[in-house]
């Protein structure tokens, strides 16, 4: 409330701001190092994605929510570059075109924003890359079942115990835990960690 404000010292503040900032840091360190258990899935993810790329196929990503933002990061590090320049390798967000999820929420059904678009754009030797941190986003879950009927091998970013989720695509990584903000942290530290493993064997022209 606003008259308590000029009973407030600056120390106080700042306290108040270490003490959140100390917690999130200390969730944060317990998040990452959950993420040594996924050394073994994350290499053969780098190993399906590299093998997808250097075969001339692309990568189809999608999350949901705070996800769909991660979703697009993802796919611009693989359009773009990550780390050292090289030519563009086809990464497409299936959660950037607006107008489309919005009809197909229109036309069709919410859970089947993604799916729609792996149907018309994916192909046999394609990854679907998703990411939830709950595991249980149904229209991500739709996106794997797609993938399935099309021939088309995927990799998981989950959370929490994988949710409903867990089990549908090709490799599963999953970050445990009960802090959405910490998981997501965590599959950025992951997805990352994905590119640099994929960008170093790509080659450059």
């Amino acid at each position: 409330m606003p008259w308590i404000l000029p009973f407030l010292s600056v120390a106080g503040i700042y306290a108040v701001g270490m003490s959140h900032l100390q917690r999130a840091i200390e969730e944060s360190i317990v998040a990452l190092r959950s993420l040594s258990t996924l050394e073994e899935p994350l290499y053969r993810a780098a190993q399906l994605v590299l093998r997808s790329l250097l075969s001339g196929k692309k990568l189809l990503v999608c999350g949901n929510g705070g996800s769909a933002s991660d979703a697009t990061h993802l796919a611009t590090e693989f359009l773009c570059r990550f780390r050292e320049d090289r030519r563009p390798y086809p990464a497409i967000s299936l959660t950037a075109n607006g107008e489309l999820m919005t009809a197909v929420c229109n036309d069709y059904h919410a859970d089947e924003i993604f799916a729609r678009q792996v149907q018309g754009l994916g192909e046999k030797g394609d990854v679907l890359i998703v990411i939830t941190t709950s595991g249980k986003s149904k229209n991500v879950l739709r996106a794997l079942e797609a993938a399935k009927l099309k021939g088309v091998e995927s990799i998981a970013f989950l959370g929490r115990d994988g949710g409903y989720t867990k089990g549908i695509a090709t490799i599963d990584l999953i970050v445990p835990g009960a802090v959405t903000a910490r998981i997501q942290e965590a599959q950025k530290v992951l997805f990352h960690a994905l590119c640099e493993m994929v960008e170093e064997k790509l080659p450059k022209n």
